[in-house]
């Protein structure tokens, strides 16, 4: 492994040195940019969407839904393959799907087709967030993994800040087709850098191809879009369709073990979880994304219920972490380079926990006031941790196995985020003491902001607990009976 990692480290040093690296980097950030711009921007859009086709709220949520699970279900698969058939082919091909259903979602003329556009859209995404962190490795040398992995932090968190200010202004002079046609020029960018400067793909002998493992698949995909739709669905409540899912989801992932335990060429190599840096790096992944989606889903309705803010002010707020995020992004990445990611981890989770902490507490005595001084320590916090886990998983890794890593990645990355928005979610429901929440006193919504935020503390704290275990293990001497 150290023998392939230092080769890759040299080509890259060389690949450093020409100003090709600065435009493929260009292309990585443009594909994460987009990948993040395509879940925001619709956002914004529902309302208008639903009057425009005669839709429900409950119907239009689908439009979101779809592309969340074409990425959810698909994005482990899409790196695998990147890692069978080429990276830089397959990029190629996410990003000029992502553009061409783009336009289909801009002309759709029914809910439906808007729905399936979404879908093949979230496809082109799953594509292109599993490979732009697997070429990282291709681009740019060891020494600067961080600092890359926090430029395409700053990208992703861009295009997620942008979204509901950038979809607000296109609906309001060209109408709601303009936030997926926005994505058309962009696209073609992004194509044009990748195409022109990306490492060309090794051409390996048919024979050492490994074959593409389909039942494994198709497994992982139906487990994971069960999961995803137990815990979205059903207008709030947790039901038996709801249960009958999540049985749906337990059942599915045991036979996917079963049977990517018998495949010749698995979709996800079982051996790779023996590894404990790589489970401690999707476990913390996991926790972590669920406490910022509570920031999310509990954020506005604190600041409308308790602190009775207009909508503009709402939104003000809350543009305030994604900023963070943009401005904290690229200096996160320069302190993994220059601390080191398992120093980077830890004080990234600190300074999350005291984030949540305050989230708790501060907003009670200070308001407004409070709560964003709580954000202000939370979310470069966050930058930390994702700047510095990224930088750990996908270093000193065979490049065979880049795709697949990053792919799990985001998947428990995205995981994270449906469970953030469904359990934290109903945390703050239950805390509330109320069903509708839209109707609850001021009173009863700060309460469950309060524990809400004591929960993501304390999850946080676990993360913590996951991190200095796994570098006690990395660290610890080896035992005689470790090699078996």
């Amino acid at each position: 492994m150290s023998i392939i990692a230092g080769r890759d480290d040299a080509v890259a040093v060389s690949a450093e040195r020409t100003p090709s690296v600065r435009f493929a980097l260009a292309g990585l950030s443009l594909s994460a940019l987009l990948s993040s711009l395509g879940t925001s921007i619709a956002n914004v859009g529902l309302p208008t969407m639903a009057q425009a086709l005669g839709a429900s709220f409950w119907q239009v949520q689908w439009i979101v839904l779809a592309y969340l699970l074409a990425i959810t279900t698909l994005v482990v698969s899409a790196g695998r393959l990147g890692d069978i058939l080429g990276r830089r082919r397959l990029l190629l091909g996410g990003i000029f799907l992502f553009t061409v259903a783009s336009v289909l979602c801009g002309l759709a003329p029914t809910l439906w087709l808007m729905i399936a556009a979404r879908g093949l859209q979230g496809l082109g995404a799953a594509i292109m967030m599993a490979l732009t962190m697997a070429f990282v490795g291709e681009t740019v040398p060891k020494a600067k993994t961080g600092s890359a992995m926090g430029l395409l932090g700053t990208m992703s968190a861009i295009g997620t800040a942008l979204g509901p200010s950038l979809g607000g202004i296109l609906i309001a002079g060209f109408g709601w087709q303009a936030i997926f046609l926005v994505n058309v020029p962009l696209g073609i960018l992004a194509f044009g850098l990748a195409y022109r400067h990306l490492p060309v793909d090794a051409q390996a002998p048919k024979t050492d191809r490994a074959r593409f493992d389909s039942l494994g698949t198709f497994l992982l995909a139906l487990t994971l879009a069960a999961y995803a739709l137990a815990m979205t669905i059903g207008r709030g409540s947790f039901g038996p369709l709801n249960m009958a899912l999540l049985l749906a989801a337990v059942i599915g992932s045991g036979l996917f073990v079963l049977a990517e335990s018998r495949a010749a060429s698995p979709l996800i190599r079982l051996a790779m979880f023996r590894d404990p840096a790589l489970d401690a790096s999707l476990a913390m992944n996991a926790l972590v994304s669920t406490v910022m989606m509570a920031t999310l889903v509990v954020g506005p309705f604190y600041l409308s219920g308790a602190l009775e803010l207009d909508a503009a002010l709402v939104g003000i707020v809350m543009s305030i972490g994604p900023i963070i995020s943009i401005l904290s992004g690229i200096p996160a990445g320069r302190i993994v380079d220059r601390f080191g990611t398992p120093f980077t981890v830890i004080v990234g989770l600190i300074e999350m926990a005291a984030g949540s902490f305050a989230l708790s507490v501060l907003p009670g005595i200070f308001g407004i006031a409070g709560y964003i001084a709580a954000i202000v320590v939370l979310t470069p916090g966050y930058q930390l941790f994702q700047a510095a886990n990224n930088t750990a998983a996908m270093t000193d890794i065979r490049p065979e196995q880049r795709g697949v890593i990053s792919g799990m990645l985001n998947l428990s990355r995205n995981l994270g985020l449906i469970t953030g928005a469904s359990v934290m979610g109903a945390v703050f429901a239950l805390a509330s003491a109320t069903i509708d929440i839209t109707a609850a006193n001021p009173e009863a919504v700060a309460s469950g902001l309060r524990i809400t935020f004591a929960v993501a503390a304390l999850l946080i704290v676990v993360a913590l607990v996951i991190a200095v275990g796994s570098r006690a293990l990395a660290t610890r001497p080896s035992l005689p009976g470790d090699a078996s």
